[in-house]
Protein backbone atom coordinates (compact mmCIF):
# COMPACT_ATOMS: atom_id res chain seq x y z
CA UNK A 1 0.00 0.00 0.00
CA UNK A 2 1.13 3.78 -0.47
CA UNK A 3 3.10 5.43 2.82
CA UNK A 4 3.88 8.92 3.34
CA UNK A 5 5.96 11.35 1.14
CA UNK A 6 6.01 8.11 -1.40
CA UNK A 7 6.52 9.92 -4.77
CA UNK A 8 5.93 6.25 -6.89
CA UNK A 9 3.14 4.70 -7.62
CA UNK A 10 2.25 1.34 -5.14
CA UNK A 11 4.24 -2.22 -5.83
CA UNK A 12 2.40 -3.98 -8.14
CA UNK A 13 0.56 -7.17 -7.40
CA UNK A 14 -0.93 -7.87 -10.96
CA UNK A 15 0.29 -8.61 -14.43
CA UNK A 16 -1.33 -6.01 -16.06
CA UNK A 17 -0.04 -3.39 -13.01
CA UNK A 18 3.26 -4.25 -13.75
CA UNK A 19 2.78 -3.28 -17.62
CA UNK A 20 1.21 -0.58 -16.68
CA UNK A 21 4.31 0.85 -14.90
CA UNK A 22 6.36 -0.11 -17.61
CA UNK A 23 4.72 1.86 -19.50
CA UNK A 24 4.57 4.59 -17.09
CA UNK A 25 8.49 4.63 -17.58
CA UNK A 26 8.50 4.20 -21.14
CA UNK A 27 6.23 7.49 -21.61
CA UNK A 28 7.93 9.06 -18.83
CA UNK A 29 11.52 8.51 -20.98
CA UNK A 30 10.02 10.13 -23.99
CA UNK A 31 8.60 13.00 -21.89
CA UNK A 32 11.99 14.05 -20.17
CA UNK A 33 13.99 13.78 -23.49
CA UNK A 34 11.78 15.48 -25.17
CA UNK A 35 11.82 18.80 -22.42
CA UNK A 36 15.92 18.39 -22.13
CA UNK A 37 15.65 19.13 -25.75
CA UNK A 38 13.48 22.24 -25.89
CA UNK A 39 14.76 23.66 -22.70
CA UNK A 40 18.20 23.02 -24.70
CA UNK A 41 17.18 24.77 -27.71
CA UNK A 42 15.56 27.82 -25.35
CA UNK A 43 18.87 27.71 -23.40
CA UNK A 44 20.64 28.14 -26.54
CA UNK A 45 18.89 30.74 -28.12
CA UNK A 46 18.47 33.23 -25.60
CA UNK A 47 22.31 32.84 -24.85
CA UNK A 48 23.74 32.94 -28.48
CA UNK A 49 23.72 36.24 -30.98
CA UNK A 50 24.70 33.77 -33.88
CA UNK A 51 22.08 32.56 -36.40
CA UNK A 52 22.36 30.32 -39.04
CA UNK A 53 20.67 31.72 -42.27
CA UNK A 54 20.12 28.43 -43.90
CA UNK A 55 18.28 26.80 -41.02
CA UNK A 56 15.62 29.57 -40.79
CA UNK A 57 14.05 28.45 -44.47
CA UNK A 58 15.08 24.90 -44.72
CA UNK A 59 12.81 22.20 -45.95
CA UNK A 60 14.51 19.82 -44.48
CA UNK A 61 14.15 20.74 -40.89
CA UNK A 62 10.35 21.50 -41.15
CA UNK A 63 10.16 17.44 -42.23
CA UNK A 64 12.50 16.64 -39.41
CA UNK A 65 10.03 18.20 -36.55
CA UNK A 66 7.00 17.09 -38.53
CA UNK A 67 8.14 13.18 -38.99
CA UNK A 68 9.59 13.72 -35.41
CA UNK A 69 6.76 13.80 -33.36
CA UNK A 70 4.70 11.43 -35.74
CA UNK A 71 6.59 9.24 -34.49
CA UNK A 72 7.32 9.53 -31.22
CA UNK A 73 3.00 9.10 -30.41
CA UNK A 74 3.49 5.98 -32.61
CA UNK A 75 6.24 5.05 -29.88
CA UNK A 76 3.72 5.86 -27.08
CA UNK A 77 0.49 4.73 -29.00
CA UNK A 78 1.06 1.14 -29.84
CA UNK A 79 1.99 0.13 -25.65
CA UNK A 80 -1.10 2.13 -24.76
CA UNK A 81 -3.07 0.23 -27.09
CA UNK A 82 -1.32 -2.91 -26.45
CA UNK A 83 -2.41 -2.32 -22.64
CA UNK A 84 -5.98 -1.77 -22.96
CA UNK A 85 -6.86 -4.88 -24.96
CA UNK A 86 -4.79 -6.33 -22.44
CA UNK A 87 -7.01 -4.96 -19.52
CA UNK A 88 -10.13 -5.73 -21.53
CA UNK A 89 -9.13 -8.89 -22.25
CA UNK A 90 -11.48 -11.78 -19.96
CA UNK A 91 -10.54 -15.34 -20.94
CA UNK A 92 -12.24 -17.93 -18.64
CA UNK A 93 -12.43 -16.27 -15.93
CA UNK A 94 -12.36 -18.61 -12.21
CA UNK A 95 -14.09 -16.69 -10.29
CA UNK A 96 -16.50 -13.65 -10.80
CA UNK A 97 -17.44 -11.29 -8.11
CA UNK A 98 -20.15 -8.83 -8.31
CA UNK A 99 -19.20 -5.44 -6.51
CA UNK A 100 -22.18 -3.11 -5.98
CA UNK A 101 -21.51 0.20 -4.54
CA UNK A 102 -24.01 2.23 -1.59
CA UNK A 103 -24.05 5.42 0.19
CA UNK A 104 -21.31 4.74 1.62
CA UNK A 105 -20.16 0.92 2.11
CA UNK A 106 -19.68 -1.79 -0.65
CA UNK A 107 -21.64 -5.29 -1.04
CA UNK A 108 -20.20 -8.37 -2.36
CA UNK A 109 -21.75 -10.92 -4.21
CA UNK A 110 -19.81 -14.54 -5.49
CA UNK A 111 -21.98 -15.29 -8.32
CA UNK A 112 -20.57 -19.12 -8.56
CA UNK A 113 -22.22 -19.59 -4.88
CA UNK A 114 -25.93 -19.45 -4.30
CA UNK A 115 -25.22 -17.84 -0.93
CA UNK A 116 -22.10 -16.09 -0.40
CA UNK A 117 -22.23 -12.16 -0.15
CA UNK A 118 -21.69 -9.85 1.88
CA UNK A 119 -21.84 -6.07 3.20
CA UNK A 120 -18.00 -4.50 3.82
CA UNK A 121 -17.82 -0.95 6.04
CA UNK A 122 -15.55 0.64 7.30
CA UNK A 123 -14.39 0.16 10.56
CA UNK A 124 -14.57 3.00 12.54
CA UNK A 125 -11.32 4.65 13.61
CA UNK A 126 -11.95 3.65 17.69
CA UNK A 127 -12.59 0.26 16.82
CA UNK A 128 -9.04 -0.17 15.07
CA UNK A 129 -7.25 -3.23 16.33
CA UNK A 130 -3.56 -3.14 16.54
CA UNK A 131 -2.07 -3.05 13.25
CA UNK A 132 -5.15 -2.14 10.99
CA UNK A 133 -4.76 1.43 8.72
CA UNK A 134 -7.61 4.24 9.26
CA UNK A 135 -9.93 4.99 6.98
CA UNK A 136 -8.46 1.46 4.48
CA UNK A 137 -9.63 -1.24 7.14
CA UNK A 138 -13.03 -2.83 6.40
CA UNK A 139 -15.15 -5.42 8.73
CA UNK A 140 -15.63 -7.95 5.74
CA UNK A 141 -12.38 -8.16 3.29
CA UNK A 142 -13.05 -9.43 -0.66
CA UNK A 143 -11.46 -12.75 -0.63
CA UNK A 144 -9.99 -13.88 -3.98
CA UNK A 145 -7.55 -16.80 -5.00
CA UNK A 146 -3.98 -15.99 -5.82
CA UNK A 147 -3.00 -16.43 -9.60
CA UNK A 148 -6.65 -17.16 -11.04
CA UNK A 149 -8.40 -14.95 -12.73
CA UNK A 150 -11.32 -12.82 -11.42
CA UNK A 151 -14.53 -11.57 -13.02
CA UNK A 152 -15.43 -7.95 -11.40
CA UNK A 153 -18.91 -7.00 -12.42
CA UNK A 154 -19.42 -3.23 -10.73
CA UNK A 155 -22.28 -1.67 -10.39
CA UNK A 156 -23.98 1.10 -7.91
CA UNK A 157 -27.53 1.02 -6.08
CA UNK A 158 -27.77 5.11 -5.63
CA UNK A 159 -25.02 7.71 -7.22
CA UNK A 160 -21.82 7.13 -9.07
CA UNK A 161 -19.31 5.28 -7.48
CA UNK A 162 -15.87 3.76 -8.37
CA UNK A 163 -13.91 0.82 -7.56
CA UNK A 164 -10.49 1.50 -7.14
CA UNK A 165 -7.16 -1.05 -6.23
CA UNK A 166 -3.94 0.68 -7.60
CA UNK A 167 -1.63 -2.45 -6.01
CA UNK A 168 -3.88 -4.65 -8.95
CA UNK A 169 -4.44 -1.95 -11.78
CA UNK A 170 -8.01 -2.03 -11.43
CA UNK A 171 -10.44 1.23 -11.76
CA UNK A 172 -14.28 0.84 -12.83
CA UNK A 173 -16.89 3.27 -12.41
CA UNK A 174 -19.79 2.09 -10.67
CA UNK A 175 -22.75 3.29 -12.52
CA UNK A 176 -26.56 2.42 -11.10
CA UNK A 177 -28.69 0.62 -13.74
CA UNK A 178 -25.36 -0.59 -15.77
CA UNK A 179 -23.08 -3.29 -15.36
CA UNK A 180 -19.24 -2.51 -16.02
CA UNK A 181 -16.66 -5.11 -16.12
CA UNK A 182 -13.34 -5.19 -15.60
CA UNK A 183 -10.77 -8.19 -14.47
CA UNK A 184 -7.27 -8.99 -12.68
CA UNK A 185 -5.21 -11.72 -11.25
CA UNK A 186 -3.63 -11.29 -7.89
CA UNK A 187 0.00 -12.76 -8.71
CA UNK A 188 1.28 -12.71 -5.23
CA UNK A 189 -0.65 -13.33 -1.24
CA UNK A 190 -1.09 -10.25 0.06
CA UNK A 191 -4.08 -7.55 1.23
CA UNK A 192 -4.47 -4.66 -0.90
CA UNK A 193 -6.44 -1.58 -0.20
CA UNK A 194 -8.22 1.19 -2.29
CA UNK A 195 -10.58 3.65 -2.00
CA UNK A 196 -13.79 4.83 -4.15
CA UNK A 197 -11.99 6.79 -6.78
CA UNK A 198 -15.54 9.37 -7.91
CA UNK A 199 -16.78 12.19 -5.36
CA UNK A 200 -19.42 9.87 -4.40
CA UNK A 201 -21.12 12.50 -1.84
CA UNK A 202 -20.30 13.65 1.90
CA UNK A 203 -18.67 10.11 2.94
CA UNK A 204 -17.13 9.40 -0.20
CA UNK A 205 -13.70 8.85 1.58
CA UNK A 206 -15.46 6.62 3.61
CA UNK A 207 -15.98 3.52 1.76
CA UNK A 208 -12.97 1.78 1.23
CA UNK A 209 -11.82 -1.51 -0.61
CA UNK A 210 -9.98 -4.26 0.89
CA UNK A 211 -8.53 -7.20 -1.34
CA UNK A 212 -7.28 -10.09 0.70
CA UNK A 213 -5.33 -12.68 -2.12
CA UNK A 214 -4.79 -15.75 -0.86
CA UNK A 215 -3.87 -19.42 -1.98
CA UNK A 216 -6.40 -21.60 -3.38
CA UNK A 217 -6.56 -23.56 -0.46
CA UNK A 218 -7.26 -21.40 2.30
CA UNK A 219 -9.94 -19.62 -0.02
CA UNK A 220 -11.86 -22.86 -0.50
CA UNK A 221 -11.81 -23.02 3.60
CA UNK A 222 -12.44 -19.19 3.73
CA UNK A 223 -15.92 -19.81 1.52
CA UNK A 224 -16.88 -22.89 3.06
CA UNK A 225 -16.70 -20.76 6.28
CA UNK A 226 -18.32 -18.19 4.97
CA UNK A 227 -21.18 -20.39 3.55
CA UNK A 228 -21.70 -21.86 7.16
CA UNK A 229 -22.26 -18.83 8.45
CA UNK A 230 -24.99 -17.81 5.87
Amino acid sequence: MAHPSQLGFQDAASPVMEELLHFHDHALMIVLLISTLVLYIIVAMVTTKLTNKYILDSQEIEIIWTVLPALILILIALPSLRILYLMDEINDPHLTIKAIGHQWYWSYEYTDYEELGFDSYMIPTQDLASGQFRLLDTDHRMVVPIESPIRMLISAEDVLHSWAVPSLGVKMDAVPGRLNQAAFIASRPGVFYGQCSEICGANHSFMPIVVEAVPLEHFEKWSSLMLEDA
